[in-house]
């Protein structure tokens, strides 16, 4: 079996998107999962191919498990990691995002990684971010 995950897509705009990502684990768990595929959102308003993301903004609730964000690269770079049994609200607009600091093979993607995981525990994540188009 395999975790019970989903990804949805609330808002796919010229500049901004907005997705929610769920899991409810079976024991398995995710390690290194693309959850955001910058390859797949919608261009600029010029047309220009999305090639990275800034997260600006993170609401999300672990219930028994912690997940780490991941800037997908060669070498994975940690960017975050949310709490096992707690929930938020992180805004970080004031200093302009979490921006995406990994080096070689850097592909804009983000990707996730549980840990701690056990059957029944879950997440919802919902992430606020800012098109990239370099």
């Amino acid at each position: 079996m395999a975790d019970a995950v989903a990804t949805q897509t609330l808002v796919d705009g010229p500049k901004y998107a907005v997705m929610k990502f769920t899991n409810v684990s079976d024991g398995t768990g995710e390690n290194a999962v693309t959850k955001v595929d910058v390859s797949s959102l919608d261009n600029s308003a010029d047309g220009d191919a999305c090639t990275g993301v800034v997260i600006e903004r993170i609401w999300w609730q672990c219930i028994g498990m912690k997940v780490q964000i991941l800037w997908d690269a060669s070498s994975d770079l940690f960017c975050i990691e949310l709490g096992e049994n707690q929930s938020g609200d992180h805004d970080y607009t004031i200093f302009g995002g979490l921006l995406n600091n990994s080096g070689s093979g850097k592909t804009g993607d983000v990707n996730f990684t549980t840990v701690g995981h056990s059957s029944n525990d879950t997440y919802t994540v919902i992430m606020y971010l800012r098109k990239k188009f370099d």
